[in-house]
């Protein structure tokens, strides 16, 4: 497919400038092919589906404005604020029993920094090894990387294994914070 050419686009735009201007003159024109003049000034409109002309009352044009109050405030000069109106009266309330002394509201005690977060690596199998020192651990971290460790390893270079077990294996962070057990997880 090639592209069209200059020519080619100057001729398109020309024919459609041209269409445009047919289409706009068409819709003012009248089905007799003449335009109709528009109406003198307060004459009534005498074709049908004309719209009339409302009456335009002059007179409250010339009243002069209300005065315009005051402004409370000036927006561009810093100023204390009014005091607020002051509350209604006291109303009349019924009295009340008082039982006891009243117990003060619970203090909300510091609940100390947040937990770190869950551990992302999923316990997917279990090797026997003897020869190795026991039970080897399979994990993976959900993104394709398989990695392997027996009690006491680091694995990802961020969590311990701490126990391995035959459904789960418990693991942490390097310093002991974080402690999760993680169950076997079939694929």
């Amino acid at each position: 497919m090639t592209l069209p050419s200059r020519r080619t686009l100057a001729i398109g735009g020309v024919s459609a400038a041209l269409l445009v201007a047919v289409m706009m003159g068409r819709d003012t024109d009248e089905p007799g092919g003449t335009t109709a003049a528009p109406a003198p000034r307060g004459a009534s409109p005498a074709a049908p589906g004309a719209v009339p002309v409302a009456d335009v009352k002059l007179e409250l044009l010339q009243r002069t404005p209300p005065a315009l109050e005051d402004a409370e405030r000036n927006l561009f000069r810093f100023q204390a604020r009014p005091a607020p109106a002051p509350p209604p009266g006291p109303r009349a309330q019924p009295p009340t029993a008082t039982v006891g002394p009243v117990a003060p509201p619970p203090v909300a005690v510091p609940s100390g920094p947040p937990p770190p977060p869950p551990i992302p690596v999923r316990f997917i199998g279990l090797v026997d090894a003897p020869t190795q020192g026991g039970r080897i651990a399979i994990f993976s971290d959900g993104r394709g990387t398989v990695v392997y460790g027996k009690e006491g390893d680091i694995i990802e270079g961020r969590y311990k294994v701490l126990k391995v077990s035959p459904d789960a294996a418990e693991l942490a962070y390097i310093d002991g914070r974080g402690r999760q057990t993680i169950r076997i997880s079939g694929q």
